[in-house]
């Protein structure tokens, strides 16, 4: 597609924050508004002046910063009355934003404008006009979001078309249509669009809502139509269901359609930037999105990897490395030896061949998991039986008894303690440890008698506990799968246990989770030993 370049408009500070648990601090703001100038982003919508104070105090925290791509945007309301426009507080609350790009949003459907502002068609018309053109002579430059255009449109094209007009009229430098209820089709949004530019010579943008799930799909079907300018947020975070998503828009139009931006985005970002704004809003990324989730790429079946090792175009639609994300081949019942090869391959393990070994270790995961052990998150535990199979991997404790006690206060204060006799080179350890629970008093309890013995385990930490009834039917008797996460600090792992028994289920859990640092440890100074003994001399 052979076309000028697209303008990209994140609203992600703006829109994206009047979604629901969404809370960002001005420091928040501030620090994500670098990130998208580091990406590449043309504007910035950067908040609402008029509205709360924050705003007002990001726009004077961000002239601070030196922007290297990005042009800070201020939004707003057209004015409240058609003969006021000079004295608006809105309007020159924008403007004292001292942002070169203002956004203004004004009604496009005739519902909003009679009943919502009680003006009639040619008054709302002034309104829009006069505010355009105010802030066009005050030197900024002005985007037009045209709300509700699409609903507008479909239920009286002339009323909306008109509107449309009186913003191109007052050159506003774009004019946004916008599906603000999310409701529309491609089918719709394309069909309108090609209208809108037969009737407007301004250039056209899109801002979709994702009340649908077709945001999209709805600004890739406006882009085809003809718009020169794309508003989303990252994430699709937003009100209700979500604004267009530009982790997946950006992607698409670059990738798929041919399409240049105005500025050069660097795609190799676009995993780290939607996990970093996740991070920074305290939400969970999504594993399953599109491009940058962890599972995009993530190949389970057997025949899907055996293909993917030949050629991963047979099962990937582009190569996960220009997106900044990962191949990830997981092991499961699924899984054949070619599964086992990778993940080797990847754990710098070497099976030189050995196709009788691949088979045995298939064997042993396909019967595990039928017994409720789920590897695909828990890799740790897996490398573990890999090093076990090859003889490279002998357990660094056995435990020779172990107590756990729970009580009950008379205030309903839960205390928990356990024991543990751990034995070590043939030395013995007994300990106990108080903990807020069972697991956690196990698992301080392990890591007190292990300690002694591999002080490297000093700052392992359980940072993650998931617990999965697998045999609902069974009640009390059901089989649990327990999946720990832990970490030293600087690197994290995660490992799994069943049994009838979450204290048995937790145990195995974590039994794999200090075997697996103290293994990860022991080969690392190995290979350390290794190339000393390879060094020349000085």
């Amino acid at each position: 597609m052979n076309r000028n370049p697209i303008e990209i408009f994140d609203t992600t500070l703006r829109d994206g924050t009047q979604g629901e648990g969404v809370t960002l601090s001005v420091k928040d703001k501030v620090r994500i508004a670098i990130r998208l100038d580091e990406f590449g982003m043309d504007f910035i919508e950067g908040g609402w002046p008029g509205s709360n104070p924050k705003d007002e105090s990001f726009f004077k925290e961000i002239r601070k910063e030196k922007l290297h791509h990005s042009r800070i945007c201020a939004f707003g309301s057209t004015a409240r009355f058609p003969d006021k426009v000079l004295s608006d507080a809105n309007l020159n609350l924008m403007l004292a934003a001292e942002t070169s790009v203002v956004s203004i949003f004004g009604k496009a459907w005739k519902l909003h404008s009679e009943l919502g502002l009680e003006l009639d068609a040619s008054e709302n018309e002034t309104l829009i006009y006069e505010s355009i053109q105010y802030l066009k002579s005050e030197g900024r430059h002005v985007i037009f979001d045209a709300e509700h255009f699409f609903d507008g449109y479909k239920d009286d094209p002339e009323f909306a078309l008109q509107m449309v007009k009186a913003a191109g009229k007052a050159e506003a430098d774009t004019i946004v249509l916008c599906d603000t209820n999310g409701g529309s089709l491609p089918s719709e949004i394309s069909d309108i669009v090609h209208v809108v530019k037969k009737k407007i010579s301004a250039p056209l943008g899109v801002h979709a809502h994702n009340d649908s799930e077709l945001a999209v799909s709805n600004t890739i079907a406006a882009v085809e139509a003809g718009v020169s300018h794309v508003q989303g947020t990252i994430n699709g975070v937003g009100e209700r269901c979500g604004n267009a998503n530009l982790i997946s828009i950006i992607p698409n139009m670059i990738l798929k359609l041919g399409l240049k931006t105005v500025q050069k985005i660097d795609l190799t970002q676009l995993s780290s930037i939607s996990h970093f704004v996740s991070e920074v809003m305290n939400f969970a990324s999504d594993q399953r999105a599109a491009y940058v989730g962890r599972s995009a790429f993530a190949h389970k079946g057997g025949i899907h990897v055996s293909a993917v090792l030949k050629n991963s175009t047979m099962y990937e639609h582009i190569e996960p490395e220009i997106v900044g994300a990962q191949r990830r081949v997981l092991v499961s019942d699924l899984s054949g030896q070619s599964n086992i090869r990778y993940k080797a391959s990847e754990l710098d393990v070497r099976l030189n061949g050995d196709k009788t070994l691949t088979k045995k270790v298939v064997n042993r995961i396909k019967a595990l998991e039928h017994a409720g052990y789920q590897f695909d998150g828990a890799e740790a535990s897996f490398e573990l039986i890999l090093q076990e199979e090859l003889g490279a991997f002998q357990p660094f404790f056995d435990v020779l008894d172990s107590r756990i006690n729970v009580n009950y206060g008379e205030n309903g204060h839960k205390h928990a303690d356990a024991m543990l006799k751990v034995i070590v080179d043939g030395e013995v350890e007994h300990t106990i440890a108080d903990g807020v629970g069972p697991v956690n008093a196990l698992n301080l309890a392990l890591k007190k008698a292990l300690v002694r013995f591999y002080p490297e385990i000093k700052d392992v930490k359980l940072v993650d506990y998931k617990v999965r009834v697998l045999e609902e039917r069974a009640g009390t008797e059901s089989k649990v799968r327990v999946l720990a996460e832990s970490s030293d600090g600087k690197e994290s792992w995660s490992t799994v246990g069943v049994s009838e028994n979450i204290i048995e289920a937790s145990w195995q859990a974590l039994r794999d989770s200090f075997n697996y640092r103290l293994y990860i440890k022991k080969k690392k100074n190995a290979h350390s030993r290794k190339v000393k003994g390879l060094a020349k001399p000085y």
